[in-house]
Formats: C-alpha cells, sequence, structure tokens
C-alpha cells in the first residue's frame, strides 16, 4: 500500500506522541516557575532555577563530571565498537549471528544486573569508586549501540572495493582509512552519538560504581529529590530534554547522509 497515511493512522500517531512529550514540556513550562510552588501554569515566567543550575557548584560539578564521563565513554565505545563491527563484517565467523548476540547483551540485560555485576567484578581490582570504573562501566553499555549502527552502514558497502584497493598496492590499514571509513563515517558518527547520549543518561551503574565526588547530572538530580527538591531539577531535566531533541536531529541528519 502506497500514498500519503490516512487521516485517522495521523490522528493515532499525534495523539501517542502527545501523550509522550506532555510530561516533559509541562516540566520544560513549570522550569520558569519563579517561586518554590508549583503549579501548573506557573504565576509568572522566571530564568531563576536556570541560573541555580549554573551557578550552584554540585549542579556545576554534576554537568563537568557527566560531560567528561560521557565523553571518554563515546571515544572508548566508537573505537571498540567500530573495531568490532568491521572485524565481523569481513571475518568469516561460523557464528557471526551468535557473536553478535554476545556482544549486544547488555542492551536487553537489565541495569540493576548489569550495576551489581560490574561493583563486585570492579571491586575485586580496585575500579569501583574511580573514574576510569565509571568510564569502563559506561563503554560496557554503550559499545552495543556504536556496533549496531555500524554494522548497518556496512551492510551497504561494497568489500570488493577493499580488494580492488589492495591490488592497486594499498595496505590494509590504509585501504581500511581512505576506502572504507569515509563510506561508513555516518554510521559511525550515528554511533558515537548514541554512547554519548547514553552515557549522559546513565543512572542505575552510576550509583552502584561512581565515588563520593563522582556525583553526574542524573545522580545529582536523585539526591536533589531526596534530599530536598528545588525546581532547579526542572531546568536540569529540561536541559536534558533538550540535549536529547538535538542528538534526535543530529542523527537524523547522519541518517540522511
Amino acid at each position: 500500500m502506497t500514498g500519503r497515511p490516512s487521516a485517522p493512522l495521523l490522528g493515532v500517531t499525534a495523539g501517542v506522541l502527545a501523550f509522550l512529550i506532555a510530561p516533559m514540556l509541562a516540566a520544560l513550562w513549570l522550569s520558569f516557575s519563579p517561586t518554590e510552588l508549583l503549579r501548573l501554569p506557573p504565576p509568572g515566567l522566571s530564568l531563576r532555577w536556570y541560573a541555580d543550575f549554573f551557578t550552584n557548584a554540585r549542579w556545576v560539578l554534576a554537568t563537568r563530571n557527566s560531560l567528561l564521563v560521557a565523553a571518554a565513554t563515546m571515544v572508548i565505545a566508537t573505537t571498540l565498537g567500530t573495531a568490532a563491527a568491521i572485524g565481523l563484517h569481513l571475518g568469516a565467523f561460523r557464528y557471526r549471528g551468535l557473536l553478535v548476540a554476545l556482544l549486544t547483551l547488555p542492551m536487553v540485560t537489565p541495569f540493576i544486573v548489569t550495576a551489581a555485576a560490574m561493583f563486585f567484578a570492579f571491586s575485586t581490582v580496585g575500579l569501583a569508586g574511580t573514574l576510569p570504573g565509571l568510564v569502563l562501566g559506561h563503554t560496557v553499555v554503550a559499545v552495543p549501540f556504536v556496533l549496531i549502527t555500524v554494522l548497518a552502514s556496512l551492510s551497504t558497502f561494497d568489500a570488493t572495493l577493499l580488494r580492488a584497493a589492495a591490488s592497486l598496492g594499498a595496505p590494509p590499514v590504509l585501504a581500511l582509512r581512505r576506502v572504507m571509513l569515509p563510506r561508513i563515517w555516518p554510521g559511525i558518527a550515528a554511533g558515537a552519538v548514541f554512547a554519548f547520549a547514553t552515557s549522559l543518561d546513565e543512572f542505575v551503574i552510576t550509583l552502584f560504581l561512581a565515588g563520593p565526588g563522582q556525583f553526574t547530572l542524573p545522580r545529582q538530580m536523585y539526591a536533589n529529590v531526596r534530599e530536598y527538591m528545588t525546581p532547579t531539577i526542572l531546568a536540569a531535566a529540561s536541559l536534558l530534554f533538550l540535549a536529547s531533541f538535538a542528538f534526535l536531529l543530529l542523527t537524523e541528519a547522519l541518517r540522511r547522509r
């Protein structure tokens, strides 16, 4: 069946989208409330809580930690996921499907199980409660996203181009760098975006592995709810929502490439 979607189908789609994003839009609106007493609609508009987010030492530290961990996770996960995808695509593996399933297992394993396993494993080698341990923990759950996106890009890559480059005298590393990578870079970039967003949003693994001074944004938001809730958490949630929306647009732009 081709052609434009019917009006009822468009209505159902719009209704589902409205149901999904309505809570975030409400939080975004409430983040501009001038008072600590939250009500919808707010009695006025103010940037008070955004100013508190960017000047409060705890929120600034949490933001810095989140960006640092997410950037390190993105670099490591993108490197490992891309290398694994290229190896699976070019290698003649008998049980390729099983290997892909094993490598993507962290995507379907409950995070509480993964976090508990990491905590006990990292504690034995002294990585629990450290920044490198937190980065490695986030990398474990971010690599599958890179692997899947790069494999999708490689599915349209013609491997005969590598053989042609080899016949012209290009070493394997040069052929990968000059022939393959320029053609699959949108998938690699999309995987990097997913890895960064996954790390930025991760809470359960952070709760198990982070030390006392390694508060990330999700952990700081949790602490804010438990200790003394202020509308600053709505400003933080709104900024994360806008960042996720920007990541979504960037991923779509890369997909169109």
